[in-house]
């Protein structure tokens, strides 16, 4: 590689690091996911994301107007094959607090799960729980999770073809009993950005093939979906992103989120902006057939 393009490519990186770190500084911000004196547990799983995103946070924690610690976890679930080794090494080299929690949920998963079936939803509640409860034990006040945009709205379109749900995953949530708070520090992040990242920080990354268990096709499908539809128009999946951002129940069909039953006329005061007088009536080109008779009604 010569010089120039050794020059194109550290420009690139740091517009992306830039980029990145920009946009988890700004949904930090927007949905107050970090305050004073915060213990973050980072869980690290090994993958691209997680790395993308402690890797990230260390970085902002060094520049932030307030104070916080960042506490590198890894749920260790006993999967045959699992290297062990690398994730206490990597967070040795960049020396920063860290806990490996041994938990053998895969022979639980493995015992509950038919052979073929994908494992993946089971595997990853038995994962949640063993991690609230050890964000307790350990006094961490937020849990931070990897997950990006292109998860949330592949989760949205989920829960909408297979659960028949409005749902995707919030930027910030608190548990059902009110004893956590989990983060997603990368909810502006696109996926294809921290793949780039991710090749050059050249992290250890540990896939999660090594359970054996079947991909989720119902996801994978979605994710292929949403990469066309980026592809031919670029921009539609941060459109979708940001349309769960600016919802309007009442132009939705959810009884519980707004009154459809009780909603009264108020013909008060002037509509002198929208009103329409027998002229422009007249002079207006109008199908007449568009309408019902409501005579006969």
């Amino acid at each position: 590689m010569n010089q120039t393009d050794n020059r194109k490519e550290t420009l690139e990186y740091n517009k992306l690091q830039k980029r990145l770190r920009r946009n988890m500084g700004n949904a930090i911000i927007d949905y107050n996911m970090i305050e004073e004196g915060d213990v973050v547990m980072a869980c690290i799983s090994g993958g691209k994301d997680s790395f993308a995103m402690l890797d990230i946070l260390l970085n902002l924690k060094k520049a932030a107007p307030i104070n916080f610690d960042v506490v590198a976890v890894n749920l260790d679930q006993k999967q045959p094959g699992f290297p062990e080794h690398i994730l206490p090494e990597y967070f040795q080299s960049l020396n920063i607090p860290y806990y490996i929690v041994d938990k053998d949920t895969y022979s639980v998963v493995k015992e509950k799960v038919e052979e073929g079936k994908t494992t993946c939803g089971l595997c990853s509640r038995l994962r949640r729980g063993t991690l609230y409860s050890f964000a307790e034990t350990i006094g961490a006040t937020k849990i931070a999770l990897g997950h990006h945009l292109d998860d949330i709205v592949e989760t949205l379109f989920l829960n909408m073809f297979h659960g028949s749900r409005l749902k995707a995953m919030p930027p910030k949530l608190r548990s059902d009993d009110g004893r956590n708070v989990v983060i997603r520090p990368l909810t502006y992040c696109r996926e294809k950005d921290l793949i780039k990242y991710a090749e050059y920080k050249q992290f250890p990354i540990i896939p999660c093939n090594l359970c054996g268990s079947q991909e989720n096709l119902q996801r994978q499908s979605i994710k292929a979906m949403l990469m066309d539809w980026d592809k031919k128009t670029p921009g539609r999946v941060d459109a979708i992103f940001k349309s769960i951002q600016n919802i309007s129940p009442s132009q939705l069909a959810d009884k519980n989120l707004f009154d459809f039953v009780n909603l009264p006329l108020d013909r008060e005061g002037d509509r002198a902006e929208y009103a329409f007088t027998e002229a422009t009536v007249s002079s207006t080109n109008i199908d007449e057939s568009m309408f019902i008779d409501v005579t006969n009604v």
